[in-house]
């Protein structure tokens, strides 16, 4: 099937129609296309025309929850046990810390994310540095994303890198986001990389599989 076949199911991600998304997606898995190809040729697809819409000018909190809900309901329903590792292009660990209990940022992160193919390993909100350490260390992951909208979290943050050296982990990257953590820089924070927006971060993380890939 042609990248064409794909456009009924990116048109219904873009509207945000979880339920002609899910039907479109089922459509194709019954024609014998894999899951990866509706991944890649649909899922991906669809992202990345959100990523242009989204400069500053057209940014819509609104219309990126509602692909983000579609996305999800796709991706849950042709990989129901969570996407194999063997599949995903990276494995990312993401959680909000302990002592905030907000987690709209961080779901709409890891929609992004996965629509962009990757497997993501969400620890929730009100999450321990040592977990996040622990998962990170578990799951092999490329990177360790961490929310945040409060201040009083930042002293977690900056945390993270130790638990991930302590752990053996130097080498997987730190990405903070969140309208608390956007105030600082990387440095301040102890991270790697101190996302604008989701699509901001995603970008970053595209950039460091591949040079890891290299």
């Amino acid at each position: 099937m042609s990248a064409t076949g794909f456009q009924t199911m990116v048109a219904a991600l873009l509207a945000g129609d979880h339920a002609a998304a899910l039907a479109e997606a089922r459509r194709l898995r019954a024609a014998g296309v894999s899951a990866e190809r509706i991944v890649t040729d649909g899922l991906e697809v669809a992202m990345g025309r959100l990523d242009e819409k989204c400069t500053v000018e057209q940014f819509n909190l609104l219309e990126i929850m509602l692909v983000g809900r579609a996305v999800s309901v796709v991706v849950q329903d042709i990989y129901p046990e969570g996407m194999p590792p063997a599949q995903g292009r990276a494995t990312f660990v993401i959680g909000t810390l302990e002592g905030d209990v907000h987690d709209l940022g961080k779901n709409i992160v890891k929609m992004v994310l996965i629509g962009k193919g990757y497997r993501v390993v969400d620890l929730g909100r009100d999450c321990p540095v040592e977990a996040l350490a622990e998962a990170a260390e578990r799951e092999r992951a490329a990177a360790v994303l961490v929310s945040g909208l409060i201040s009083p979290i930042v002293p977690q943050v900056r945390r993270v890198r130790a638990a991930l050296q302590a752990r053996g982990l130097a080498g997987v990257a730190v990405v903070a986001g969140g309208a608390a953590l956007k105030q600082l820089a990387a440095a301040d924070l102890n991270v790697d990389y101190v996302a604008e927006t989701a699509f901001d971060g995603a970008s970053y993380l595209e950039g460091l599989v591949t040079e890891n890939a290299v």
